[in-house]
């Protein structure tokens, strides 16, 4: 006669118990890769009026993670986009592309001299620590974007501002491991704000001259 297995209440508690402590495990695995993961944030930006124009201020928190931080500290450079664009509202269309600006940035470590060189086309500059080439990385106080005579005075304008890693410059292994590693991966929100073009003010009149006594007769 066969015999009938019978579940008891101990049984599923066990039960219940083993399948708690996987996904407990599971948990404390998945966690640290998130908070490891680095990000890029806008603190502030803004323009401002210039003799040719309107330039880009704007500050940055630039947190690499530890994957990123090791990688450059070896070697591996890192590459970064900088965009900016500026458009104005359309009822009968889509946003019209006002202006804009992308630069690409190259941070990258010599062991030789053991200096962190940040790049930006032919400029470069060399800092001592990777914390102050990424404050420099993340300030920009007056960067041109905008030429004198495209805006209208009065008229509102849609900006927006983005820092991020350029993913697509890295070597070849880690863009795979970049696919489904958090470590890999760092976020770069788009910052938006509204801007209205200043009204220049009036151009003060010179006050007439009253004629003098001779003129007078």
């Amino acid at each position: 006669m066969p015999t009938t297995t019978v579940f008891t209440t101990p049984c599923w508690k066990r039960l219940l118990e083993r399948g708690l402590r996987a996904i407990v495990l599971a948990l404390a695995l998945l966690l640290p890769a998130a908070a490891n993961a680095g990000g890029i944030e806008v603190k502030q930006a803004g323009l401002k009026p210039t003799d040719d124009g309107y330039a880009l201020a704007a500050d940055f928190a630039i947190d690499l993670g530890p994957r990123f931080e090791e990688a450059v500290s070896r070697g591996v450079p890192l590459h970064f986009l900088l965009e900016f664009d500026l458009t104005r509202a359309r009822w009968y269309w889509s946003n019209e592309h006002v202006a804009g600006r992308t630069i690409s940035y190259r941070l990258a470590y010599n062991a030789l001299t053991r200096h962190y060189r940040l790049s930006a086309g032919a400029l470069h500059q060399n800092f001592d620590s990777l914390a102050d080439a990424l404050r420099a990385l993340g300030r920009i106080t007056s960067l041109p974007v905008v030429d004198k005579g495209e805006l209208k005075p009065g008229e509102a304008y849609s900006a927006a501002l983005r820092l991020s890693l350029d993913r697509s410059q890295l070597p070849k292994p880690f863009q795979v491991d970049a696919i489904g590693n958090k470590e890999w991966q760092m976020d770069a929100k788009v910052y938006r704000w509204q801007f209205t073009a200043p009204i220049a003010p009036a151009a003060a009149v010179a006050p007439v001259a009253a004629p003098s006594g001779d003129a007078a007769k």
